[in-house]
């Protein structure tokens, strides 16, 4: 690796290059097509940036275009490169959706070297000929496996076309899907892959537990689960309108959290992941379109409110703690039918899930033995008291059952209408005492 890059690495406190980093760097530098495969929170961003960013000519037009499947991601990676990019005098612009398009217009006029951004913005510009491929060195396909999959993978592709036929490129992702095996069939190039996701050691200890909890009662306990302390999750959803759901219960109970969903204005999301990040707020609501390729230095916890639909998702959920060797945890929410279904689709990863339960504002593994239930009512003479015999079963009761903290008080069983017969009696004599007197 080139020693700039290596005084970089020092100056922000990396001990050295992350395993993607350095099996992509030599191939890429040679301007080589690769796919890079790699654990979430492993430098792929930095992976893919420095062997092209030392070929860029300042001033001589765009020249990289990085394509991200969510606006976050986008900015996020705009954030990255321009870090890295400040000694070597090139322009850096973000095209996202839901920013304002003009803006972005007058931006590209001062023929930025590096773009990044979301493959509709970026394809509309382009067939409104105001973004030009044509002196393009570089394509990077970041989170391929997404990018690569139904319409999307159309919109990439007319987007690739319309650079020179020589143009690099790079495809990386966290999880294999079949499409990123047929590369060559799809993109008409030779794609040489770095598979690194079994040596790589940026993960830290992520814990991964099954919390059973009844569909009616997932809001208390997530509820519950923010009193924890230091805690604070990304929490995801399947479905829109359950996690619109939770956000009204949220709202109305005065629970403090953030949405991050694709249907909100830029202005809003930036503000929800800011506040998020700062810990304003310990939920932050999202979906997994919202939330994919997300960073959140030292992220503590992500819950899954929905149980993911796919193996493939799961492991992006999870990827958002226990980045860059820092400790994680995962809960996975649901009844007992539906864990069981979610251990049977993941039977072939290698997660080790244990079953936890929520107790004094902790997550055990197991619920402390209660204290025995104390009778309060002597047994010694049951002919002492009208209850005494059912005192008594309550004594025996409470041995039957040693996890019961409640005091067995039993009271009288009053019988229904037992003085309606002493006031009928008493009204009878009255009416034979003036039927004698007649």
């Amino acid at each position: 690796m080139l020693e700039q890059f290596k005084e970089q690495f020092e100056k922000r406190g990396y001990e050295k290059p992350t395993a993607i980093q350095e099996a992509v760097f030599e191939p890429m530098s040679q301007h080589k097509s690769v796919l890079g495969l790699a654990p979430t929170g492993s430098g792929k961003t930095v992976a893919f940036i420095l062997p092209i960013l030392g070929e860029v000519v300042p001033g001589d037009g765009s020249q990289i275009l990085i394509l991200s499947p969510s606006q976050e991601l986008a900015m996020q990676t705009t954030s990255v490169i321009r870090d890295w990019a400040k000694s070597y005098d090139v322009k850096v612009l973000a095209l996202t959706g839901g920013a304002n398009v003009k803006r972005q217009m007058e931006q590209l006029r001062k023929r930025p070297e590096i773009i990044i951004g979301t493959p509709g913005r970026v394809l509309n510009l382009v067939e409104d000929r105001k973004l030009k491929l044509h002196l393009m060195q570089t394509i990077i396909i970041d989170e391929a496996d997404d990018l690569l999959a139904g319409e999307t993978l159309e919109t990439v592709r007319n987007t690739v076309e319309q650079a020179p036929a020589d143009v690099q490129l790079g495809f990386f992702s966290a999880t294999e899907t079949p499409i990123l095996h047929e590369l060559p069939k799809w993109f008409g190039q030779e794609v040489e892959t770095f598979d690194v996701r079994l040596i790589d050691d940026t993960q830290g200890q992520v814990a991964h537990d099954l919390l059973q909890i009844s569909p009616k009662k997932r809001v208390e306990s997530l509820k519950k689960l923010s009193t924890m302390e230091n805690f604070r999750a990304l929490v995801f959803f399947n479905q829109m309108s359950t996690l619109k759901y939770v956000v009204s219960r949220f709202r109305h109970e005065h629970v403090a959290f953030a949405e991050l969903t694709s249907d909100a204005r830029q202005v809003q999301r930036e503000k929800a992941l800011k506040d998020f990040r700062l810990g304003r707020v310990k939920l932050l609501l999202t979906t997994d379109v919202a939330a994919r390729g997300l960073d959140i230095p030292k992220l503590p916890a992500v819950v899954n409110f929905d149980l993911p639909s796919t193996p493939n998702t799961y492991v992006h959920r999870a990827g958002r703690t226990g980045r860059m060797g820092e400790p994680g945890l995962v809960v996975s929410m649901g009844d007992d039918h539906d864990l069981r279904d979610f251990r049977h689709q993941m039977a072939k990863s290698d997660y080790e899930y244990k079953r936890v339960y929520f107790f004094k504002k902790a997550l055990v593994e197991r619920i402390p033995d209660q204290p025995k239930a104390r009778v309060e009512a002597s047994t010694t003479n049951s002919t002492s008291t009208p209850t005494g015999r059912e005192t008594h079963k309550g004594a025996e009761r409470a041995k039957r059952e040693p996890y019961s903290s409640a005091k067995v008080v039993e009271t009288p069983i009053k019988k229904k209408g037992h003085k309606k017969h002493q006031k009928n009696k008493g009204m009878r004599k009255k009416r034979r005492e003036q039927s004698d007197k007649v």
